[in-house]
């Protein structure tokens, strides 16, 4: 049987190149009895391929029956599946089969199968391995004859690592893998199933089908659908029925899907923890420039106490203005009782980075002139900061890292790179 016809025989839409071979996959591995594991994203449609696989295998005649390992409870799993006899337990009061008795012959399909308990999973085990099992409560050894198809949305290598699966009923469920693409997978797809959809919801409500135009048939396409095709369904019928337009337009679906316009890109690893080293260097920096400002609003108050208390004259503010200004323009002053500006221009020419010095005019009533040339690199100043924190903590990095806010392996490169002593 080719693809076409078992797309159209099963209801799936699509032709995607991720899409087509895992429906390939299911259709030669359907005649045989070989076990197989489905993985993909909730909501992907895996029970689909459950059925595609049980219609098409010599088991077809016989019942399959799809078993939800999440929604039984812990304790009734394993009566649920291989049956109980009578006084096995509180509440058995009578004889009762399982599945694997009562679908002898046929399918089961076990989703979820990342949640079933790890006394179960031993005893599934034991079944695809020599098909015998236990009812609960009997020492008596039953046969079956029964095909296991499994699904999961979960990383079942995961949970083995943590010890909540079982490493050895993992490759043996895993014989044929069939990994179902998710919906951001196969974007090419994602406008045919809307419109299918939409056409089977106008048919149902009797109204006219909707239709998209190129602004909302890309947002589509670009949302990332993490309910996949059956968040896809439910928005289908919501817009079928409460868009106030027949044709939809980009503005019209952000009422249906408001985080249609977010990109949620994936990082890699690496660029997350560059980016987490980022932040906290920056951190590192603003916290740098916060102290400088309370140290100048300390020496802005150290300075007009000590004006203050020595009676000085402030400083003609209208003439640093011009300085300033001239400064700026680049221009020398002329004046013969003058000569600190020529150095200054010296130094800018030749220093074009450096921070402008403040300069106290003689004229004003200040004997001597003072030049303060206060670094603004943010190199130094990330390099004095941990320098002081080091001193602090007596060069425990450990406490000067929690300090900074930074790891400790941070600080370390950062004072290897600055060449600090600890």
């Amino acid at each position: 049987m080719n693809l076409q016809s078992v797309k159209q025989r099963f209801g799936i839409i699509g032709n995607s190149p991720a899409l087509e071979n895992a429906l390939s996959t299911a259709v030669r591995v359907a005649p045989t009895d070989l076990t197989v594991l489905i993985t993909g994203q909730s909501g992907v449609g895996k029970e689909v391929f459950s059925k595609i696989i049980h219609s098409l295998s010599s088991r077809k005649h016989n019942k399959i029956i799809p078993v939800n390992c999440g929604a039984i409870p812990p304790g009734t799993i394993n009566s649920e599946l291989f049956g109980h006899e009578k006084g096995a337990f509180t509440g058995a009061t009578s004889d009762r089969k399982g599945y694997f008795e009562t679908l002898n012959g046929g399918t089961i399909f076990l989703d979820e199968i990342g949640e079933m308990p790890l006394d179960t999973q031993s005893f599934l085990l034991r079944v695809l391995e020599s098909g015998e099992y236990l009812k609960v409560g009997s020492s008596a050894v039953q046969k079956t004859d029964i095909r296991v198809v499994a699904a999961t949305n979960a990383a079942l290598l995961d949970k083995i690592n943590k010890g909540k699966f079982r490493e050895d009923l993992y490759y043996r469920l895993n014989t044929v893998p069939i990994k179902v693409p998710s919906l951001s997978e196969r974007p090419e797809d994602i406008y045919l199933l809307f419109r299918k959809f939409a056409s089977d919801f106008a048919d149902k409500y009797r109204s006219e089908t909707v239709r998209l135009d190129q602004e909302a048939q890309a947002m589509l396409e670009n949302y990332k659908w993490p309910g996949n095709i059956r968040e896809l369904k439910n928005i289908a019928e919501q817009v079928s029925v409460l868009a106030k337009n027949r044709l939809v337009s980009g503005t019209d679906l952000l009422e249906f899907i408001p985080n249609a316009t977010h990109r949620n890109l994936p990082m890699l690893a690496a660029d997350a923890k560059a980016e987490t080293e980022n932040l906290k260097e920056r951190e590192i920096l603003y916290k740098l420039l916060f102290e400088m400002k309370n140290d100048l609003n300390d020496l802005k108050s150290l300075v007009f106490e000590l004006i203050t208390k020595n009676n000085l004259d402030m400083p003609d503010m209208q003439k640093l203005s011009r300085i300033t200004q001239i400064s700026e323009q680049q221009q020398p002053i002329h004046s013969s009782g003058y000569s600190e500006y020529d150095d200054r221009q010296a130094y800018q020419r030749t220093n074009p980075n450096a921070s402008q010095p403040i300069i106290l005019d003689p004229s004003s009533g200040y004997n001597n002139t003072i030049e303060v040339q206060e670094t603004l690199s943010l190199e130094d100043m990330e390099k004095d900061m941990i320098q002081k924190a080091l001193s602090k903590h007596k060069g425990k990095r450990k406490d000067a890292a929690y300090e900074l806010g930074i790891s400790e392996r941070t600080l370390y490169r950062k004072i290897k790179n600055y060449g600090l002593k600890e």
